[in-house]
């Protein structure tokens, strides 16, 4: 039960700090963001358990060989069996630091979800006052507002595609097409979520530089994600105009009155902060990563799930 505990404190410290970091340098994670983003979400959950898991496992040391047995041994002290060993201070004090950041970790998951979902409601009710539906595209509203502006609503039962006045009057029918696209892949594909996940991570540990690096990465290849699909609905100069388009005006109207979507809940907002590394992606695109490349890093997205998995259920295999 200590090797396991010292060996999952290690891997959480390597999924803290380093890891995070090189991978936010990488290059190769926009050739293929699907790949990039399960590795971070693989980092954040693996990074999580085996923090938790580590100190765990340590204060369960002295009821068990493993964690069925030390549960099911704390079981018997809770109920009065004197023949069970009490843990001393040290061993009470990584448990109540396990419970307690767990509980961490969940509760500010739960806030963040019904943060954003108040937000969004609250969006909602200006969106019904202030827009209109739009005549051309389903599940489409339109704002009056000149700044083109383009950015989606998830929702549970209806989501709903946010467009301005200026952006259909400044882009043209194909360049529109490119940002509908773009907006509602962010909706069929649930970027919400993944956004939340990795906000909510941030909000619990916001003395960890990598769950900033976590969150700016996941915000970049979703727009990569999105990108790819509105390349299926126009071709690669439209799009860039299209991009360019909105980011300039956003820059140039830094005080526009327009609902910002990291404050709102919201989801594809351009805000004039297009990364260079998307925009570079466009100009310069490159192939995707190969087969065996792509099969070693979901290799390496499995075993930082597994690998934590395991070892909480069955620690003695390190002493094989």
């Amino acid at each position: 039960m200590l090797l396991t505990s010292y060996f999952l404190a290690a891997l959480a410290i390597a999924l803290a700090w380093p890891t995070p970091l090189a991978l936010s340098k990488a290059n190769w994670t926009a050739r293929s963001p699907v790949q990039a983003v399960l590795l971070w979400q693989a980092i954040a959950l693996g990074g999580g358990l085996s923090m938790i898991g580590s100190m765990l496992v340590w204060g369960l040391d002295p009821l068990g060989d493993d964690l069925i047995s030390a549960l099911h041994g704390g079981w018997l002290l809770l109920t009065g069996d004197t023949s069970v060993p009490y843990p001393g201070i040290v061993h009470l004090f990584a448990l109540s630091t396990a419970l307690l950041f767990g509980f961490h970790l969940v509760l500010t998951l739960m806030r963040a979800a019904w943060r954003t979902s108040r937000q969004r409601a609250k969006h909602r009710q200006l969106l019904r006052l202030l827009s209109n539906p739009s005549q051309t595209s389903a599940n489409t509203l339109v704002i009056d507002h000149d700044m083109p502006v383009a950015y989606c609503v998830p929702g549970i039962s209806q989501s709903v595609t946010v467009l301005s006045r200026g952006l259909l009057t400044q882009l043209s029918a194909q360049e529109q097409q490119a940002v509908i696209a773009h907006e509602r892949s962010h909706l069929d594909q649930r970027h919400d979520l993944l956004i939340l996940a990795f906000t909510a991570w941030h909000e619990a540990l916001p003395w960890l530089p990598t769950s900033r690096l976590g969150l700016d990465a996941v915000r970049q290849l979703i727009e990569m994600l999105a990108d790819d699909k509105a390349l299926e609905k126009a071709n690669r100069q439209t799009l860039l105009k299209a991009i360019v388009t909105v980011a300039t005006a956003a820059t140039m109207d830094d005080r526009s009155s327009t609902p910002h979507a990291s404050s709102a809940g919201l989801v594809g907002m351009p805000d004039g902060e297009v990364s260079s590394r998307r925009l570079k992606r466009l100009l310069s695109p490159q192939d995707p990563l190969s087969r065996p490349q792509r099969a070693l890093v979901l290799l390496s997205t499995i075993m930082l799930m597994v690998c934590p998995t395991v070892l909480l259920i069955a620690p003695r295999l390190l002493d094989w």
